[in-house]
């Protein structure tokens, strides 16, 4: 029976290139099915025999684990760099695309809820 281990939509093509990686130093033997342009579907990580889907799915738990610790590193050096923050330092540092961003959301969110005010 053919086990999917992981959907693709979303996933970073460096993750994607890791787990590849993994995949064939471990020697799973694995498929790939892409995800489509429009996001009708998901494409993923799949595996035919249920023993192979159980080492994969540990190897993969394993994986997932080690790389959240290395992106929350990476958060935690650029947020004590100064390369990260929230609007108030992306305000700072890009002004007008930031305030011609706000002022697009608001045209958009008035446009929207300007039917239901006038009724």
């Amino acid at each position: 029976m053919t086990n999917h281990l992981m959907n693709l939509r979303h996933v970073p093509d460096d993750e994607a290139d890791e787990i590849r990686e993994l995949f064939e130093t471990h020697n799973v033997s694995y498929y790939e099915t892409p995800p489509s342009r429009w996001g009708i579907s998901m494409g993923g990580f799949w595996v035919h025999d249920n023993e192979e889907a159980q080492r994969a799915r540990a190897l993969l738990q394993a994986y997932q684990q080690e790389r959240l610790r290395r992106q929350r590193d990476a958060y935690e050096e650029d947020l004590a760099a100064g390369r990260v923050g929230g609007f108030w330092h992306r305000l700072r540092r890009r002004p007008v695309t930031t305030l011609a961003a706000c002022l697009a959301i608001a045209v958009i969110l008035a446009l929207t809820v300007a039917p239901f005010v006038t009724l």
